[in-house]
């Protein structure tokens, strides 16, 4: 028999979370991945951070939120700002996947019993009960709104999701709330966050506050994201980013220090 150190191992998990077994043995040590340093400028700060510890998150860039025949344009809202990443993340994400980190689509997408939604979420969404709400059909396009595997809640066709990204459903303005997120930014080893997507002050604010309090380092892409909230939203956004939350920067500057540091 060979010795215990010399027999092939196999692997259980993902790297960095990942343990080495056999029949007789676990290596539970989880090597840490390799350090893929960059440096990044953002508002407030220079900083140096690790790629082989970073994911981004794209939010709720659904028809639902961006299409002129999703819900939000149903309701009234003027959904033209919601496009406004769309540029920067064409530009950007093809560039992330080159550098191997994670692109994780956090979507809203409902049961469609929801079974899981509070009444007084519902209300948000449909005061007088009498509304186009949360589950109901479309009136142009006939799918349940927010409601998982339908058009209104699938990416818009402006982004392409490649078949290792990360697709996570979420039901509430949070998407670390009753979701998978955090289980997998921890099995992953994933510690520094970029944000994009929409709106920027609710779904995104949301999700980026509860990711800074379970202790994630926490970088807005502010060309990458956008609300159809009134400006004044966008800007206290940004200051409350960079006052209590985390760090502010951009896709070009990201793109900058993808390319210096590889």
């Amino acid at each position: 028999m060979s010795p215990p150190h010399t027999r092939p191992l196999h692997t259980l998990g993902p790297p960095p979370n990942a343990w080495q077994v056999d029949a007789d043995s676990a290596d539970i040590t989880r090597p840490a991945l390799a350090q893929r340093v960059i440096a990044l400028s953002t508002e407030t700060k220079q900083l140096r951070l690790d790629l082989a510890k970073s994911a981004c998150i794209v939010i709720d860039m659904q028809n639902d939120f961006c299409h002129p025949d999703g819900w939000l344009a149903h309701i009234g809202v003027d959904v033209t700002a919601a496009s406004q990443p769309v540029e920067p993340l064409q530009r950007l994400l093809p560039q992330l996947r080159q550098a191997k980190i994670p692109v994780i689509w956090l979507n809203w997408g409902n049961r469609p019993d929801l079974l899981n939604i509070s009444a007084g979420l519902r209300h948000v969404y449909n005061p007088t009960g009498d509304g186009v709400g949360l589950g109901s059909p479309l009136p142009k396009r006939g799918a349940p709104v927010l409601t998982k595997d339908s058009w209104a809640a699938a990416v818009i066709d402006e982004l392409v999701q490649e078949a290792a990204d990360i697709k996570i459903d979420k039901y509430r303005m949070s998407g670390f709330w009753d979701t998978p997120l955090d289980s997998i930014l921890r099995n992953l080893g994933k510690t520094t966050l970029f944000f994009a997507g929409v709106n920027a002050d609710q779904c995104v604010m949301a999700t980026l506050q509860d990711a800074n309090f379970l202790g994630y380092d926490c970088i807005l892409l502010r060309d990458c994201t956008a609300t159809t909230s009134p400006d004044y939203c966008m800007q206290a956004t940004v200051y409350n980013v960079n006052q209590c939350f985390g760090f502010v920067s951009s896709a070009d500057q990201l793109l900058h220090g993808l390319d210096r540091g590889l």
